[in-house]
């Protein structure tokens, strides 16, 4: 049994698409695995949300929105504007503590960054880590201000004494520049270890076993791919 709480830098830093491929490669490994949306924002209802692109993207069905808000805001401002009760910190726990209990997997995409509030108590992804125990996977942005958003994304989990199960740069482009190339070295010594993983831009838009196949080269061992951190950088020119 094992929770793996995804969170991001920023909002559309591809969180989803992350979320996706270890649900992906967790199912192409027999394991079961569950997903988890504790708050989605931004989305009418009807509307296809992340839940549903984890679905079409991974073959996983077993997936749970817990809350959703039209609001494209956080998910205690956007309960507030729609006059919803907000997301419920302790029954999102409970529910994937039960989960965790018959799957091996139960993978949590949190909205937005680490501290983005989810009720007027002001709890966030953080707490919910905290309450069910879990490691977090930090889903960092590529271009400018992305060391910046990550240095203090780091920062806030180590102050509250959670533990990193590594850092995944979520939409990589196809033609890096400057920034992104210098971005790399920065990420990593920030993290202090290799990157978990490189997605391509695009990902997303892929299915099947395309998607499957973009998912085993761009997760590393320790989350069931097999991408090589070193040769990654190897591959890529010198900023300039």
């Amino acid at each position: 049994m094992s929770v793996l709480v995804v969170t991001g830098t920023d909002f559309g830093v591809g969180k989803t698409v992350v979320a996706a491929a270890l649900a992906a490669l967790a199912r192409e490994r027999g394991a079961s695995v569950a997903v988890v949306k504790p708050a989605q924002t931004g989305t009418a209802p009807g509307e296809p949300g992340d839940v549903d692109q984890v679905i079409r993207l991974s073959g996983i069905t077993t997936t749970f929105e817990l809350s959703r808000f039209a609001g494209p805001l956080s998910p205690a401002a956007a309960a507030k504007a729609a006059g919803m009760p907000p997301v419920s910190m302790a029954g999102a726990a409970r529910l994937i503590g039960e989960l965790a209990e018959s799957n091996r997997l139960v993978v949590v995409e949190g909205t937005g960054g680490l501290l983005v509030r989810f009720d007027e108590d002001g709890a966030t992804v953080a707490d919910l880590a905290r309450l069910l125990d879990a490691q977090v996977l930090i889903v960092a942005g590529a271009g400018a201000g992305t060391v910046n958003h990550t240095a203090l994304t780091l920062e806030a989990l180590a102050h509250r004494g959670l533990d990193l199960a590594g850092l995944v740069i979520g939409r990589w482009p196809a033609a890096p520049g400057i920034a992104e190339l210098s971005a790399v070295g920065d990420l990593e010594m920030l993290a202090a270890r290799p990157l978990a993983g490189v997605l391509p831009e695009g990902a997303g838009a892929l299915g099947g076993q395309a998607f499957a196949e973009a998912a085993r080269k761009g997760l590393g061992a320790t989350l069931g791919g097999s991408f090589d951190p070193v040769a990654f950088r190897h591959r890529l020119p010198p900023p300039s």
